[in-house]
């Protein structure tokens, strides 16, 4: 694949959600000197510790997160993403750079713009989920439109809509102790909803349930997002959570951006040896579409085989083939993009060029 990884894209034609440039966060003494300073910036982690006694946690990072996606930002623990994320609100307040929302800078804003910045356009749901044990499920979830001062029937209703909408369905007079970690999240969940914020700010929020409670959790997040197309900015150290919720993933490292791109463009041209070995191990086929594998078909290949969406993963391509026995066409608007073989497909799954699959095939 020979896909671009900009740092920064585009923005789309309404204009991006958040829009970040040259965004730094540093703690310790005098910290905005480190910025400021393009020897004390290039400096690793251990040696800005020794010349300045300052920690960098996010360094010089951009991005843009377009309406209507799921932007995740991933990394191992210490690579920055929770505290960038803190950032986009001003839960930490960023040493220097500029953070925007819908074109207003965030910066800026006195305390009234940031309290309502934060109660009614973006919500966070943390990985505790900070429930109000002596409330019920409907009275947490309603918590949040209490502070606006929404009166008490109507948040009750909307509190209800989201609690049906995340199936707590039957469980609205409970209280969190009678719930299962799974539950209560969703009980997060819903009271994030509730308040309806232009953007869902997650900051790890599976990373303590049980594997199985977990994957429920993201497929609930997959089904909303489908539902509602809601902003979302998600974050996680888990590789496979992020492949699975992110239409684009930025993948973190010593507070910096090293790779941005599709789970697609991340999985099948890594931008260096870091991300490389950290997608290593994931099922290439599960992620690559069969574009990665397409070739131009033969003028007798266009009628006949399977046909497959451009956007059809590898694994598809492989059990249409397998099941026909025949080529598999890639096909769009009725017309024929190209065909993936045996050695295409091959060569995906090991991660060499097809002319290589090919002479192994």
């Amino acid at each position: 694949m020979n896909t671009p990884h900009s740092m920064t894209p585009p923005p789309t034609a309404a204009g991006p959600v958040f829009s970040v440039r040259n965004l730094w966060k540093v703690f310790g003494p005098k910290a905005e000197r480190v910025p400021a300073d393009p020897e004390l910036g290039a400096l690793d982690a251990a040696g800005l510790r020794e010349r300045t006694g300052c920690t960098a946690a996010v360094r010089d990072v951009s991005f843009d997160v377009r309406k209507g996606e799921v932007f995740v930002v991933m990394g191992l623990s210490g690579s920055g993403k929770s505290t960038l994320v803190r950032c986009l609100t001003r839960l930490i307040e960023p040493t220097s750079g500029t953070v925007a929302i819908d074109g207003e800078d965030v910066l800026s804003m006195d305390t009234g713009r940031l309290r309502e910045l934060r109660r009614h356009r973006a919500a966070m749901v943390f990985q505790h989920f900070g429930l109000l044990p002596h409330r019920t499920v409907l009275d947490n979830v309603a918590y949040g439109l209490e502070i606006q001062g929404v009166g008490r029937a109507e948040r009750r209703e909307r509190a209800a809509e989201f609690v049906s909408k995340v199936g707590l369905d039957g469980m609205e007079h409970r209280t969190p102790g009678q719930l299962s970690g799974g539950q209560q999240q969703r009980v997060g969940l819903a009271r994030a909803l509730a308040v309806d914020p232009e953007v869902l700010l997650f900051d790890e929020p599976f990373s303590a349930l049980d594997p199985l409670i977990r994957r429920d959790m993201q497929e609930e997040v997959v089904r909303l997002h489908r539902e509602e197309g809601r902003t979302m900015v998600f974050i996680t150290h888990d590789l496979s959570e992020a492949l699975k919720l992110g239409d684009r993933i930025a993948l973190m490292r010593d507070g910096r951006i090293v790779q941005l791109g599709t789970p697609e463009e991340i999985v099948g041209a890594p931008a260096d040896d870091y991300v490389r070995d950290f997608v290593r191990d994931v099922p290439r086929e599960q992620v690559l579409t069969v574009r990665s594998a397409m070739r131009p078909a033969l003028a007798d290949e266009r009628e006949t085989g399977p046909a497959l969406a451009p956007g059809a993963t590898v694994h598809e391509a492989i059990e249409a083939v397998a099941r026909t026995g025949q080529n598999a066409r890639v096909v769009e608007g009725g017309r024929c993009l190209g065909v993936v073989d045996h050695a295409g497909l091959l060569g995906v799954v090991a991660g060499v060029p097809a002319a290589t699959a090919k002479a192994v095939a």
